[in-house]
């Protein structure tokens, strides 16, 4: 059975894609010494900040991760999605794959830089997905705040990692029984960890690979 991921001018996208975030220049973070760079990303009022320095950094998923993802939501069958940080749209791409070879259904990204977001829906055109995406533009903590699924199946956390928690809080209600979180980065968010690896905290969660974590809501 193809996929959309094996199609040949799709998986050609990907290839492109990722070939140019590992050619692209490391992250400038201009004067910023390593201590302020440090604060800024564990900051819940000034993530921006940092992120807006980073605009032009790819800051994308691994083909690993992207492949996991396209995995798990054609796993669960997922028809509801919602991602937080879309940047050029890497792993947007193949989480709407899965979609599509699930027969359809809603992705929700959101993502702050409004250079990234007109990129991430050109790439989402030329992969011809952008159907089932809808990106939003701004701070995730607006942007996800209301018109939601009523169940979710499938998170993907990657934006400013001092957010995962609040960005969990307004998802948390929605999520299925069996929804599937996958936190990229996560070890950067300490809070988030001891939330979803808590015994009593409706999830079971484990470190996958050498950056991801991986949960499911029990309840």
């Amino acid at each position: 059975m193809t996929t959309t991921i094996h199609d040949a001018q799709f998986s050609a996208l990907l290839d492109r894609l990722f070939q140019q975030a590992d050619q692209a220049a490391s992250p400038d973070f201009g004067t910023l010494t390593s201590e302020e760079r440090e604060r800024l990303l564990h900051s819940k009022t000034e993530y921006l900040s940092l992120y807006q320095l980073l605009k032009g950094a790819w800051l994308p998923v691994s083909r690993e991760t992207g492949t996991l993802l396209y995995m798990l939501a054609r796993s669960i069958r997922a028809t509801a999605i919602v991602e937080f940080g879309t940047s050029f749209g890497l792993s947007t791409l193949h989480l709407a794959a899965a979609l599509r070879d699930n027969g359809g259904g809603r992705l929700i990204t959101t993502e702050f830089e409004p250079s990234k977001v007109n990129q991430a829906r050109a790439h989402l055109a030329e992969g011809s997905v952008e159907k089932l995406v809808e990106v939003r533009e701004g701070d995730a903590l607006t942007t996800l705040a209301s018109d939601l699924p009523e169940s979710i199946d499938l998170v993907l956390l990657d934006g400013a990692k001092a957010l995962y928690n609040e960005v969990l809080d307004l998802l948390e209600s929605r999520l299925r029984p069996g929804a599937i979180i996958i936190a990229d980065n996560a070890d950067f968010s300490p809070e988030y960890l001891a939330r979803v690896r808590h015994p009593h905290g409706g999830y079971l969660s484990v470190p996958f690979a050498d950056d991801v974590e991986l949960s499911i809501r029990l309840a």
